[in-house]
């Protein structure tokens, strides 16, 4: 065979110029592929760019967090007194923020603030104005003319930002039970710290128990009794006895929850609840309700008070001695220390630790407040602890415990929690029984003897029939022992006592005797004329209607025996 010249041999398995155009081919639709890629994110970028600079920047910008953002936008219910009256609502107000890379020069721009602001500092302003940040505060919580004079200066980089702030209508009124928020709307004390979850939450206001008229009467009274005897401080409590609920509660000095940062530490501690204290004779009213429930005395008991009771190095004297025998209700009306002490040595120690501990003076109490005071008690009961108890030294609780015992003596005997909430129909709480209703019923003919004939008789407000109990205790000094001259002074008491719906108390804190007073300080001057004032203007708002006190009926329901002496004697040996 011959091979023509010039001719190149086929080769049919090999397609060379199609393998190259498919390869081309997909070069070029990837190509275009990671072109369209590209481009749609540059438009994206772009789109955001503009939304940024032109179009977002007609508004005003946003570079808070969003962890920021949700703390703003608290949207926190309003706090109410029973009544509905508002005691703490929030407000949108502006609040001036800077983006310092937006600042064209910082000392102009904080000159121009100062013009506005005149209360800041500059140094700090400058300081904010040149850190390299997108956002510095300035200025929370303006008024609408403070925003409308810093816009109007043109500074380039200043902004304004709408939050919640929370505003107090009643001022200082009730400032420890509602306790106040930061700013950025966060509960830092009282009943916004307690409930700072649900007032976040909730779009329903919160219901308190108090009364706003009972919480101005309260105040007043007391602010006054601290101005006449130049006291340091004082607390008042105004409780219902048959359900626990707090109608009123001041504590003295207070403060404005709307400028919080000005109040001192004194002005901002709770004495009612925080505070604790020996109360003096008043637990007189424990004693005494003990040693009748028990049966180891009775209203017709007498007990020996004619010379002081020495036990080891302790000596236990009276005030105004009778140095007689004196009968159980003597003993509770002349506020005899030697008497209670043997009444108590009776009962002993073990069955006084138990009736303390069932009328909660071993805890906090469970009030929904986070400001709570725990009680101070012997860790070793001894004999001495027993006698001194029963006159109220020796064991410190708050004024707040002091009442809610006090409601449960003379309700019947029933121990209610006490609470800050309204309670709403069908919300009764479940109560215990600590004493007998007959106990009850001898402690309140015994707590009216004591204002009539006693040492309360400037509590009693005409028509109002008030019983209850005075208390001089002196506070004990910061190097050990007791300071003379420091008292505590103090009346606790129900009204109507024949039938008992409120509960009030009244403590002021080192007062010093006047002119009016004849230099005295004692419970029964300071404190008693308060309660008397309480009740006289308190009753008629809380639909308490003023009764004869000599009609036949209540004098036969408060009858009692004074039997001076008493008739069966206690014998002690000491």
């Amino acid at each position: 065979m011959k091979r023509e010249l010039g001719k190149v041999p086929e080769r049919p398995f090999i397609k060379l110029d199609g393998v190259v155009n498919h390869f081309i081919e997909v070069a070029k639709n990837r190509m275009l592929l990671v072109c369209a890629v590209f481009s749609f994110a540059f438009v994206l970028a772009g789109l955001r760019l503009l939304d940024v600079s032109v179009i977002g920047g007609l508004g005003e910008p946003s570079v808070i967090s969003e962890s920021a953002r949700a703390t703003l936008k608290t949207g926190r219910a309003d706090i109410v007194d029973r009544n509905g009256i508002l005691l703490a609502t929030s407000l949108s107000v502006p609040s001036l923020y800077a983006d310092p890379s937006e600042v064209l020069d910082a000392e102009a721009a904080a000159d121009a603030l100062k013009t506005v602001l005149f209360n800041l500092d500059k140094k700090n302003i400058l300081a904010k104005l040149k850190q390299k940040k997108r956002f510095v505060w300035l200025k929370r919580g303006l008024t609408p003319e403070q925003q409308l004079k810093i816009n109007a200066l043109g500074v380039p980089g200043f902004h304004f930002q709408e939050e919640d702030r929370r505003f107090y209508p009643q001022g200082r009124l009730g400032s420890h039970i509602i306790g106040f928020s930061g700013t950025d709307a966060v509960g830092l004390s009282g009943v916004e710290k307690q409930f700072d979850g649900i007032l976040r939450d909730g779009s329903e206001p919160l219901s308190l128990s108090i009364d706003v008229r009972v919480q101005h009467i309260l105040r007043e009274e007391i602010q006054r009794q601290i101005e006449s005897f130049e006291a340091i401080g004082g607390a008042g409590v105004l409780l219902d006895a048959n359900s626990g609920e707090i109608l009123g509660m001041i504590s003295l000095p207070d403060f404005d929850p709307a400028f919080i940062k000005g109040a001192s530490s004194q002005a901002k501690f709770n004495t009612a609840t925080l505070g604790v204290y020996e109360m003096g004779s008043t637990f007189k009213i424990f004693n005494t309700a003990l040693a009748l429930d028990l049966g180891s005395a009775t209203m017709t008991s007498g007990y020996d008070a004619t010379k002081p009771i020495r036990i080891a190095r302790h000596t236990i004297n009276d005030y105004r001695p009778k140095k007689r025998w004196l009968s159980v209700p003597e003993i509770f009306m002349y506020s005899s220390n030697i008497g209670s002490a043997k009444m108590a040595d009776e009962f002993g120690a073990l069955a006084q630790k138990d009736f303390m501990k069932k009328l909660g003076f071993f805890n906090q109490l469970d009030v929904e407040l986070p400001e709570r005071g725990s009680p101070i008690f012997p860790a070793i009961w001894r004999r001495i602890n027993t006698m001194t108890i029963s006159y109220g030294h020796g064991i410190a609780v708050s004024p707040l415990h002091l009442a809610s015992g006090v409601a449960t003596i003379v309700n019947g005997g029933i121990r209610w929690p006490v609470t800050i909430l309204k309670r709403h129909a069908g919300q009764q709480a479940v109560g215990k029984q600590v004493i007998s209703s007959k106990t009850s019923l001898d402690m309140r003919r015994i707590l009216r003897l004591v204002v009539e004939n006693g040492t309360g008789k400037k509590a009693s407000a005409n028509g109002y029939l008030v019983g209850g109990k005075t208390g001089t205790a002196e506070k004990q000094a910061v190097q050990g022992g007791y300071a003379k001259k420091l008292r505590l002074s103090s009346f606790v008491g129900a009204f109507p006592i024949h039938d008992p719906k409120y509960v009030v108390l009244v403590m002021v804190d080192e007062p010093k005797g006047n002119r009016d007073s004849f230099g005295y300080a004692t419970g029964g001057w300071v404190a008693a004329p308060a309660v008397k004032r309480i009740v006289s203007r308190s009753a008629p708002l809380l639909g308490v209607h003023p009764k004869n006190e000599l009609s036949p009926k209540i004098r036969q329901i408060l009858e009692i025996n004074i039997n001076p002496g008493g008739g069966k004697k206690r014998l002690a040996s000491f």
